[in-house]
């Protein structure tokens, strides 16, 4: 790998230093496309193997290789491939009992030397675990003591000294995030694995169910196709939903709005109280299931301009009222 020197590009502007970055990872996707594709497979489908297994990953690294390894390990993890970080220095302190035979480690280091690393990797050989090195040398010792060595090399990092890891630390975090995508595609890893695994943030609640959110039990409005206008209006104002379900039974049969109620005043003024729910209502309301995201439920909302979307199952039968106010606080909105 050809070492960045102080001398190597002159910057202009702080711009540059992104653009030596955005270089390093432009590289890193031709490598990606061409020679080092058949590797990164082969590396992806050992981890999807350990993971089938019942084994997990532990990624390790030594300063700020170590931090991109806590990112990684959190990604895969978040993306339903159970990982762990390992300290390299502290495992061979006592940290070592983490590891169990069938996990596959992942060591980064940006010279393919770092002490710490190699002192770990010769127990990790020992153990017979699988060893996949992200580093900036391949024929470093790490890289040739790897069952699969990844290219991290860049020609410079964006540090004018050619000493702070700048550049090598992002292609190393890059690589990480795409070794992580492949193996969540190949496992098949759904946006409903997605919502379990973060109940919590704002990820969770973009990921939340309509179920979840949606007004059910006493709290739906709802009469009969017989109802006078004047009770329906009485139920909607009790309700505070700005909508009525029209049902028999559990079935839902359509639904009244605020708007349906303004239209039906401009258009028959004193007579609209003559009026019954069947003869008002929207026979064909937009529903969607319980069991579908929040963030699909408000697409349909901003896409019809209405605030409340009724829940039914398959068969028809009325679950519940999603209003737009329960989206608030969600950060969909």
């Amino acid at each position: 790998m050809a070492q960045p020197t102080s001398t190597h590009v002159a910057i202009a502007g702080p711009a540059d230093f992104v653009r030596i970055e955005a270089a390093a990872l432009t590289a890193l996707a031709d490598r990606l496309d061409t020679t080092m594709q058949a590797v990164f497979l082969r590396a992806a489908r050992l981890l999807v193997e350990c993971s089938q297994r019942q084994g997990r990953v532990v990624v390790t690294g030594m300063g700020k290789s170590g931090l991109i390894a806590q990112k990684i390990a959190a990604t895969l993890s978040s993306t339903g491939t159970p990982a762990l970080f390992l300290h390299p220095a502290e495992a061979l302190h006592g940290d070592l009992g983490i590891l169990t035979h069938g996990d596959v480690v992942i060591a980064l280091s940006t010279t393919g030397e770092t002490e710490e690393i190699l002192r770990l990797v010769a127990v990790v050989k020992r153990l017979q675990n699988h060893i996949i090195s992200l580093c900036g040398d391949m024929d470093s010792t790490l890289a040739q003591a790897s069952d699969v060595a990844l290219d991290c090399s860049i020609t410079e990092e964006a540090c004018p000294l050619g000493l702070a890891p700048t550049a090598s630390t992002t292609v190393m975090l890059a690589l990480g995030d795409a070794i992580a995508m492949e193996v969540s595609r190949r496992k098949g890893f759904r946006a409903e694995d997605f919502a379990a695994l973060h109940p919590g943030g704002g990820l969770g609640r973009r990921l939340a169910r309509v179920r979840d959110l949606m007004h059910k039990g006493d709290a739906i409005p709802r009469v009969e196709a017989v109802t006078p206008m004047r009770d329906v209006i009485y139920e909607m104002s009790r309700k505070g939903l700005g909508v009525t379900t029209v049902v028999e039974g559990r079935k839902l049969l359509g639904i009244i709005s605020d708007g349906d109620l303004r239209r039906l005043l401009e258009r028959e003024a004193g007579d609209a109280l003559l009026k019954s729910a069947g003869e008002v209502m929207n026979s064909a309301p937009r529903t969607i299931a319980p069991d579908a995201f929040a963030a699909t439920a408000l697409s349909i909302l901003e896409e019809r301009k209405i605030t409340s979307l009724v829940v039914a199952d398959a068969e028809g039968n009325i679950e519940g009222i999603l209003h737009l106010h329960s989206l608030w606080g969600t950060e969909l909105i």
